[in-house]
C-alpha cells in the first residue's frame, strides 16, 4: 500500500493533488481544516493529513506517516522541553520542537500541541495555529493565553493540575525558603562572612508570627501544611472556602479548617495585613488580581512586616514596593518571580539588603518537573491515538 501511495504521489503535480491523491488511496480519519472542530477517536488513532506544507513552502515527504507535533515555546525552562522530549524519545511518531520566542507566529501553523511556558499567545497568533487541537502550561499559569480566542478557533485550552504533580509543594517550599531568608538576613550574612564577623547580625525566626496566605489554593494549602511544625499563626484568604472540603480527605490527620486559624475571602486582605508579620502570595493573575499588593495594600502592613511573592510578578505594584522598602516600612521582599521576565540584574530593586530575589524556579524541581514531562508526554500520546485526555485540567 505503501509503495503505491508513494508511486502515485512522485506523478502528482500540485500540493492539492498529493492530498487528493493520498485520501483516495489511504482515507484519513482526521483532516484538519481552518480550525473544524477536532475529532477525538476512542476506536482508533487519529491520522493527520501529515505537514506537506511547511513554513516555507517546500514539499515534506511525510503523507505516509502519522506525527504529532508538539510546540515548546522559547529558550526558559528548559528542562520541560528536555524532560518530555526524554519521556516520548521511544515515540517515533511524536516530534518535539523548542522555538524562539520570534519564530512562533510564523512557524505555528505546524503544530498540533503548544507548550506555551511564558509566550503570550494573542489572537493573533492563534489564529494562525490551523492545526493545533491543544494549548497548555507546563504548570498552571494560563494568563498568557487568550482563551477567548482559543475557544473561537475551537482549541483546547489546559493546565496541569498542581496537587498531583509536586509543582504545589515544590512552590510552597520555596515560599518557606524565602521567608527564612528573609528572616535570617541571608544577604547581610555573606557580608559578615566576607568581614570575617561572628554572632552578627542578629536575625529572626519563624516561631511565633502570623503567615497570611492570599489565595489559598493548592500551593496555600502545601504552604499551610508544611507551617505546623513552625509553631505560626496562619490567616488566609480565599473566594470560595467551599472547595477546599475535596481536599480534605487527602490529608492524613487534620482536616483543611485546622490547618487555617483564621479564614477570610478577597475583602478581607486589607484588614488581614494589618494583623500579618509575613504576607505570602499565591494568588493566580488575572484582571481583579494584578498589581493587587499596591500602595494601600502595603501601607495596611505592619511597619516591619515582610513579602514573599511565588506567584506571579503582576500580581505586585514595583513603584509601591520600591517606595515603602526606601521608606523601611516593609520588612523586606522575597519573591521568585518578578514584574519583567527575564529579570534586569540591574534593577534598582536588588541594592537592598533585605530583598531576596529567585529566578522563577520555585516549581522547578527535579520530581515536579519528571512529573509535568510525564503528564505532557501522556496527553499528547492520548491525542495522536484518539484516546480521552487525562492528567490535565481543561479551562475552556
Amino acid at each position: 500500500m505503501m509503495y503505491n501511495i508513494c508511486n502515485h504521489i512522485h506523478r502528482c503535480k500540485s500540493a492539492s493533488t498529493i492530498l487528493t491523491s493520498v485520501q483516495s488511496l489511504y482515507p484519513l480519519s482526521f483532516i484538519p481544516h481552518s480550525h473544524s472542530q477536532p475529532t477525538f477517536h476512542t476506536h482508533r488513532s487519529l491520522t493527520y493529513r501529515s505537514d506537506f506544507m511547511e513554513g516555507n513552502g517546500s514539499m515534506v515527504k511525510d503523507a505516509e506517516k502519522r506525527i504529532t507535533r508538539v510546540l515548546f515555546c522559547g529558550p526558559h525552562f528548559r528542562a520541560s522541553n528536555e524532560y518530555t522530549t526524554e519521556y516520548l524519545q521511544k515515540h517515533s511518531c511524536i516530534k518535539v520542537d523548542v522555538l524562539p520566542l520570534e519564530d512562533v507566529p510564523k512557524a505555528i501553523a505546524n503544530y498540533h500541541v503548544c507548550v506555551v511556558k511564558s509566550m503570550r499567545l494573542d489572537s493573533d497568533i492563534i489564529s494562525r495555529a490551523v492545526r493545533m487541537q491543544l494549548i497548555m502550561q507546563y504548570g498552571v499559569g494560563l494568563e498568557g493565553v487568550d482563551i477567548d480566542a482559543a475557544t473561537k478557533h475551537r482549541i483546547k485550552v489546559a493546565r496541569i493540575p498542581s496537587d498531583g504533580t509536586g509543582n504545589s509543594a515544590s512552590c510552597a517550599e520555596m515560599a518557606i525558603y524565602l521567608m527564612l531568608g528573609l528572616l535570617r538576613k541571608q544577604n547581610e550574612l555573606q557580608i559578615s562572612i566576607q568581614q570575617k564577623k561572628l554572632g552578627d547580625p542578629i536575625t529572626d525566626t519563624l516561631f511565633g508570627k502570623t503567615i497570611l496566605i492570599l489565595g489559598y489554593g493548592n500551593i496555600g494549602i502545601d504552604l499551610a501544611k508544611r507551617l505546623q511544625p513552625f509553631g505560626v499563626k496562619v490567616i488566609a484568604t480565599k473566594r470560595s472556602w467551599a472547595s477546599c472540603a475535596q481536599h480534605t480527605s487527602k490529608l492524613s490527620r487534620n482536616g483543611v479548617d485546622d490547618l487555617v486559624d483564621v479564614k477570610g475571602n478577597h475583602e478581607d486582605i486589607y484588614d488581614f495585613a494589618k494583623k500579618a508579620d509575613i504576607v505570602v502570595c499565591c494568588l493566580r493573575l488575572n484582571n481583579e488580581t494584578a498589581g493587587v499588593i499596591n500602595d494601600n495594600f502595603i501601607s495596611c502592613m505592619k511597619k516591619g512586616a515582610l513579602l514573599v511573592n511565588i506567584a506571579r510578578g503582576g500580581l505586585i505594584d514595583y513603584k509601591a514596593v520600591v517606595n515603602h522598602l526606601e521608606s523601611g516600612h516593609l520588612g523586606g521582599l522575597g519573591t521568585d518571580v518578578a514584574w519583567t521576565e527575564p529579570f534586569d540584574p540591574n534593577d534598582q530593586i536588588l541594592k537592598f539588603k533585605n530583598v531576596i530575589m529567585t529566578p522563577h524556579i520555585a516549581g522547578v524541581t527535579e520530581y515536579s518537573y519528571r512529573s509535568m514531562a510525564k503528564a505532557v508526554g501522556d496527553v499528547v500520546l492520548q491525542l495522536h491515538n484518539g484516546l480521552p485526555l487525562t492528567g490535565i485540567e481543561f479551562v475552556n
